[in-house]
């Protein structure tokens, strides 16, 4: 059995946003969201526990995708745009 790791996930968001979801293919993208927690002015946040692997996911923003500026890598996807990509090691 492999050691699963805390990952905190992180999104700079202007004020008036609502609501931010953390999407990806360890929640099975917007059936298991994962609705992240305002931690600042403009900053939310959330951790998960994920084995080590490579994880691909978004935020959801108010019903718009955007990427993690700040990921390992962004990767292309089926939809012709791009993921972002968190290394778990």
């Amino acid at each position: 059995m492999l050691n699963k790791k805390s990952v905190t996930f992180k999104f700079n968001a202007p004020e008036k946003v609502q609501t931010v979801k953390l999407c990806g293919n360890f929640t099975d993208w917007e059936q298991g969201a994962i609705v992240m927690q305002r931690a600042g002015v403009g900053e939310w946040k959330t951790r998960v526990s994920l084995e080590p692997g490579d994880y691909e996911y978004k935020f959801w923003v108010d019903g718009v995708w955007h990427n993690d500026p700040v990921a390992d890598k962004q990767i292309g996807n089926v939809w012709g745009s791009e993921n972002s990509l968190r290394l778990v090691r």
